[in-house]
């Protein structure tokens, strides 16, 4: 395997570098730079979003019919690599790299023609559906009801740890239409209007002190069976598929450059000895492991890639990658914590661009903040990072997996 680049990649690269240059604002740079978590600032992220729409971009790994770009799968790991060298604030996944593709995959032409466009241009803004509170890794507990009424379900139930639920107003939810058969059985893939009445959102505060999670209240919610995704009592199915979008994705350059901007923070933080932090040879051999494991991590990105370009099936892969980046990810934050010294402990949310609403703060009237912006971003990273190895399925279910799949255990 060859890890080189082409002539045709490397000026690729460097169209997506001068679009870049052109488009991506310091504003713009900073939300991406200072976002707390993988959900950065709203208001940011649509803004960038509809840049993105206008050259055609925003959706590259989508069909071309639909608004997708005829790149090879090697231009699409160098989009996304470029996009987080220079700092672009991430895109909410549920719509464009989620629900759209299990739309694309399992929906009604009436149904693409509705949706799709609107996700683009982000007039329809969705959220998920899928936690309860009894169910979560063993999502296929779930129990809110969808009881058939004629042209309409009508959902009661509750949906928990719901992102952006306060600015989303589409929900995709997995309800469960039957009860006999095994518990994968019975449930169906429902896209429901937020504004339907019934429907109550009650924000969650994380220990970041973030409103970013919600839990969402559903009280004979009407929702027309028009709105099932696929067939009724076989949701499970489109949201397996679905899983594998929400897997998948190019984490290694993200970490890259996180290891990079530690390694450069350490230069200057004094150690417990009184010299740069990364003389200190605790940390520096921490970090070493880490930068070391973000080039293994981008190495199987690579393979998984390469695969792909070939039609083959990668396989567990992204059960794999997954496990990797959350958990080097939570490994980075901590680094990014000893780094930031004692100004990293001080709660300065003000200085950052989290991904929701702050609970219970009022910011200094002169906006002052003690140290640089990434000192007080990275305590909250650090919080919002623990729930790295449960979202999309945890870590431990990833392992069970890759047990199954390639070790035939």
């Amino acid at each position: 395997m060859d890890y080189d680049w082409s002539a045709a990649d490397l000026a690729f690269r460097d169209e997506v570098r001068a679009f870049l240059d052109a488009k991506l604002t310091p504003e713009l740079r900073r939300a991406g730079r200072s976002a707390t978590s993988v959900y950065p600032d709203h208001e940011a992220s649509m803004e960038w979003q509809h840049i993105l729409h206008e050259r055609g971009w925003a959706a590259p790994h989508w069909p071309v019919e639909h608004g997708g770009c005829d790149w090879s799968l090697t231009q699409h790991y160098i989009f996304h690599r470029e996009l987080t060298l220079a700092g672009a604030p991430p895109l909410s996944p549920m719509g464009i790299r989620m629900v759209a593709p299990a739309i694309i995959a399992f929906g009604t032409p009436e149904q693409k023609a509705f949706y799709l466009p609107r996700i683009l241009t982000g007039e329809v803004f969705f959220c998920q559906g899928y936690s309860e509170p009894e169910a979560g890794s063993d999502l296929a507990s779930l129990t809110m009801a969808a009881v058939d009424d004629g042209d309409d379900f009508v959902c009661t139930g509750s949906k928990i740890w719901t992102t952006h639920a306060t600015e989303a107003n589409w929900i995709f939810c997995l309800v469960r239409t039957a009860k006999t058969g095994k518990k994968q059985q019975g449930i169906t893939f429902l896209l429901i209007d937020m504004t339907a009445p019934g429907i109550e959102i009650r924000p969650l505060v994380m220990t970041s002190g973030e409103q970013v999670q919600n839990q969402v209240f559903f009280d004979n919610v009407r929702v027309p069976k028009a709105n099932v995704l696929g067939r009724v009592d076989e949701g499970w199915t489109v949201a397996k598929y679905l899983l594998v979008h929400e897997r998948g994705g190019a984490a290694a350059p993200w970490l890259q450059v996180m290891a990079q901007d530690i390694a450069e923070a350490a230069a200057a933080q004094p150690g417990p000895d009184g010299n740069a932090l990364i003389d200190d040879p605790l940390f520096a051999n921490r970090l070493a492991d880490a930068r070391i494991r973000t080039e293994v991590l981008e190495v199987l990105e690579y393979r998984t890639i390469s695969a792909m370009a070939q039609g083959r099936d990668p396989g567990p892969a992204s059960s794999l990658l997954k496990i990797l980046a959350t958990e080097l990810s939570q490994q980075l934050t901590e680094l990014a914590l000893d780094a930031a010294g004692p100004l990293g402990r001080a709660y300065q949310p003000h200085a950052t661009a989290p991904g929701g609403p702050v609970a219970d703060y009022t910011p200094p009237a002169d906006g002052y903040h003690s140290g640089a912006d990434w000192q007080a971003v990275a305590p909250l990273r650090y919080f919002n990072d623990r729930a790295g190895s449960i979202y999309a399925g945890s870590n431990e279910i990833q392992r069970n997996i890759l047990a199954k799949a390639a070790l035939g255990l």
